[in-house]
């Protein structure tokens, strides 16, 4: 079946609705999922085998930000713009068209799947567009998506179409030439899409791993930062692009720092559990569970000692935490994306040396900075090669839905979210208007030495600046008006 054709249909058909109706869209979804917390999490739960709370907290908590955003600031966001126009264009207006693409066909990743799916499918319908959703094989939601998507008959319309499958469903829908891909996942998929989407020269937004640092300097609230790495490493059983995987800290608070985390990581709380009493769940891929026991084994064979965690069978998806220490750089857990619930800290003297740890890894997602003096933590994330970073915090970033979220390297094409990530699922259309009249304008035909004479004074006056060269500019434009005027009727003789 041609899905994408079935969504341009739906588009064309539905092309002309307005804001407000689509914004009806979205607060239905909205009053829906507050409606039926329970019930999506629960979906959640059977599918990832996440605790509640970081279902609920991780899924639920972020899609209500991000839809109260559309909300209030989305007809504002997508209204026509006025756009400033320079002096030479004088009663000529400009203006920006945030009109939509047409087909988006959005593929998600497994480890958040009810996030992933609406975010970016009504980010999608509110630019106006049409949407086709792959969601992973592993994480369908089958029954919720389609029941959310009822809602304002959006599926029967052919607005937003759930197609089910692996990567070879994935493949088809792209042949079938959509408007936009927006992908997120690994970055093996990601390099294979964009390499099939070139071949129609379809745009792409990819949203890839990350291979996260944690940088805390000496002069930090220590015990506030290890807290924070605890959750940035194990959040969702580490299965997060942004996860913190690696913990670099000043020398003089390297062995305080470890010795508590060690201490932390053994409190974890680990249950697939009903009542939110759990910390952390269990990894969602058999395939996952693989790489992360590759890495664990490579890193023990090279010279690592695991502090905790020693009952792991490196088969059970039930992975505890995993605190290493004496980690190398030759070691796959030190550089590849682990995507699990492992840690280890990592020593350094200097700033220039934190700032070279962050940045020599072929990923860029997002970063973290602890540090007491404000200015110069700013500063630092200036240097970092990535595409967000959180002072004092630990992936926040994403948490604020004004933001837009993406990153550099391996990690990805484009951004999403906020304002700026609305337009990636627009096509920005620049607009100038010019009055109805009979003038002609001066760059047009036919030329002659003296317009050219004319267009050198004009141009020399302008960009030179000043108040006398702004009088020149205006002389020599009243007289270049009058001349291609009195060219424009009589021609070239």
């Amino acid at each position: 079946m041609n899905y994408i054709q079935k969504a341009k249909d739906a588009f064309y058909e539905n092309k002309n609705i307005s804001i407000d109706e689509r914004l009806k869209w979205i607060k239905s979804i909205k009053n829906w999922i507050l409606k039926n917390e329970n019930k999506i999490v629960k979906s959640i739960q059977e599918e990832t085998k996440k605790s509640y709370s970081d279902a609920y907290i991780s899924e639920i908590f972020g899609v209500l930000e991000h839809l109260d955003v559309l909300l209030h600031k989305g007809k504002k966001y997508l209204a026509d713009e006025k756009i400033p126009t320079p002096i030479v264009l004088m009663g000529k207006k400009s203006k920006l068209y945030k009109d939509p693409l047409g087909v988006i066909l959005i593929i998600s990743p497994w480890n958040y799947p009810f996030y992933q799916a609406i975010v970016p499918i009504t980010s999608a319908l509110i630019t106006g567009n049409s949407v086709v959703y792959k969601p992973s094989e592993l994480t369908p939601l089958k029954s919720l998506l389609n029941e959310i998507f009822s809602v304002n008959d959006l599926i029967n319309r052919g607005l937003v179409q759930i197609v089910h499958g692996d990567g070879s469903i994935g493949k088809e829908l792209i042949d079938q030439k959509p408007n936009k891909i927006f992908f997120t996942g690994s970055v093996s998929t990601g390099r294979k899409i964009m390499e099939q989407a070139s071949k129609n020269l379809i745009p792409v937004e990819l949203e890839l791993g990350g291979k996260d640092a944690m940088v805390v300097f000496n002069n930090s609230k220590i015990d506030r930062a290890i807290k924070g790495a605890t959750w940035g490493t194990l959040t969702n059983c580490g299965q997060s692009c942004t996860s913190t995987e690696r913990i670099f800290v000043e020398e003089d608070s390297y062995a305080y720092f470890k010795e508590q985390l060690l201490l932390n990581f053994k409190k974890i709380n680990q249950d697939v559990d009903s009542d939110g009493n759990a910390d952390i769940g269990l990894i969602t891929s058999d395939t996952q569970v693989s790489i992360i026991a590759d890495h664990l084994k490579d890193a023990l064979e090279k010279g690592a000692v695991q502090l905790t965690g020693h009952d792991w069978d490196f088969k059970s998806k039930k992975i505890p935490p995993i605190l290493l220490d004496k980690v190398t750089p030759e070691m796959k857990v030190f550089n590849e994306e682990t995507f699990g619930p492992i840690a280890w800290v990592y020593p350094f003297k200097s700033t220039e040396e934190a700032i070279r740890l962050v940045n020599d890894s072929p990923y860029g997602l997002t970063a973290s900075v602890w540090n007491k003096d404000i200015k110069f933590a700013q500063d630092f994330a200036h240097q970092l090669e990535v595409g967000g970073v959180s002072i004092n915090n630990v992936m926040l970033t994403e948490g604020n839905h004004e933001l837009p979220f993406g990153g550099v390297k391996d990690s990805g094409i484009g951004r999403y979210k906020g304002q700026l990530g609305l337009y990636s699922f627009c096509n920005l259309k620049s607009i100038i208007i010019d009055g109805n009249h009979g003038k002609t304008d001066p760059n047009w035909y036919p030329y002659t030495q003296e317009k050219l004479s004319l267009f050198k004074n004009l141009t020399q006056s302008f960009f030179s600046g000043g108040l006398t060269n702004f009088i020149k500019f205006a002389i020599n434009g009243l007289k270049l008006e009058k001349l291609s005027n009195t060219l424009g009727k009589k021609g070239r003789s």
